[in-house]
């Protein structure tokens, strides 16, 4: 069968290079064309366009990119018309995926949308829309399936991926030696992937560094810059960088300093007690406290419904109070209390196999059963 798949961003190209690998197990024939990235370009078929293309950060940078978005949709649109293909895949990415859902529906294309746009957080009236033009969705966070529920509409929770990535992490045991590391105990810096991401809280993060004389920080750096770009940040703190060995870095850390995003559950599945921090842009972050309605920002206390990691937003996330809440994670109760609910969420999470549940479950409705 032909599926046509659209991920938007890295964690998307990820997730899409996964079931693409667990689609072609269950489907021999299966053919692939999509907008995507590296990871699903490595599992064959044809990439229309790079996700390098499509991602923007926040409301002010969308406005700013609008022609962009709109030619990119345009160009999606005419290629699934064109190549008329069995269903159609959508990865998260809701601003663009669910215009290109509602013009599949149009068309008469089967669509299946795997891992939920965030509609429980703001505009919660988009379920009328996903309900509309959605065949079949399949959730990666067990508080969604009661969300779609109470909006009438079924769904499939079929666990999350990254709990998939850390049932395949092999643990280097000689990660700390390789890096010069030491043997002190690690806190690890995680300011993100993107350059508005790290310029806004990486200053922060390394302004704690003096309070903390007797640890190590490590900066988990993404491999789309330099060491010369963190270095501009870093100057002459004693702080070492790692590039692409975060789920390493993890491992072995005492703490972590983490913005706010998918990193926030992957550390706390590695049972790692954190501090999450969030600055967005002045105009994206007072749009966004008109519109959001939810509690939390991390994905640990959404899916705990409740406060389990401190998180400090904007004008809070400054040295000052993350050095605060770091110090009470490293040790005793604060550090216990924590490491409990870990515990709770990673039973609350499930099993891994979201990728291979996911294509069973979509080739099984292909197939009429």
């Amino acid at each position: 069968m032909k599926y046509y798949l659209v991920a938007g961003e890295a964690s998307g190209d990820l997730h899409g290079a996964n079931l693409m690998k667990a689609l072609k197990i269950k489907d021999a024939q299966a053919e692939f064309r999509y907008f995507g990235g590296d990871k699903m370009q490595a599992e064959g078929g044809r990439l229309v366009k790079h996700y390098a293309d499509m991602a923007f950060m926040g409301f002010t940078e969308v406005v700013l990119n609008l022609r962009t978005i709109l030619t990119n949709m345009k160009s999606c649109k005419k290629d699934i018309l064109q190549w008329q293909p069995d269903v159609l895949i959508l990865i998260d990415f809701p601003g663009f995926n669910l215009k290109i859902a509602n013009f599949a529906r149009q068309k008469g294309i089967k669509v299946c949308y795997y891992i939920s746009p965030k509609v429980w957080a703001w505009n919660q009236k988009r379920v009328l829309k996903i309900k509309r033009d959605v065949d079949r969705m399949f959730c990666i966070l067990p508080f969604e399936v009661d969300f779609y529920k109470d909006w009438g509409m079924d769904v499939d929770y079929v666990g999350n991926p990254l709990l998939d990535e850390k049932a395949h992490f092999k643990p280097d045991p000689a990660f700390r030696e390789q890096n010069n590391l030491g043997t002190a105990d690690l806190i690890a810096l995680l300011p993100g992937s993107r350059k508005q991401e790290i310029e806004r809280l990486l200053p922060a993060m390394l302004g704690i560094t003096e309070s903390f004389p007797q640890q190590t920080f490590v900066v988990a750096a993404a491999p789309t810059f330099d060491a010369a770009y963190y270095q501009q940040y870093i100057g002459s703190k004693n702080v070492k960088l790692v590039f692409a060995r975060t789920y390493d870095l993890l491992n072995v850390a005492k703490a972590a300093v983490v913005a706010s995003g998918t990193a926030t559950l992957e550390t706390a599945l590695f049972h790692v007690p954190q501090v999450v921090v969030y600055k967005g842009g002045a105009i994206s972050i007072a749009i966004a406290r008109m519109l959001v309605k939810i509690k939390f920002i991390s994905l640990v206390n959404l899916i705990m419904n409740r406060k389990v990691v401190a998180e400090l937003i904007q004008e809070d996330c400054n040295a000052i109070a993350i050095t605060s809440n770091l110090q009470q994670i490293l040790s005793g109760t604060g550090r216990k209390d924590m490491l409990d609910d870990y515990t709770e969420l990673s039973a609350l999470m499930g099993r891994p196999g979201a990728s291979e549940r996911t294509a069973e479950l979509i080739y099984n409705y292909l197939q009429g059963s």
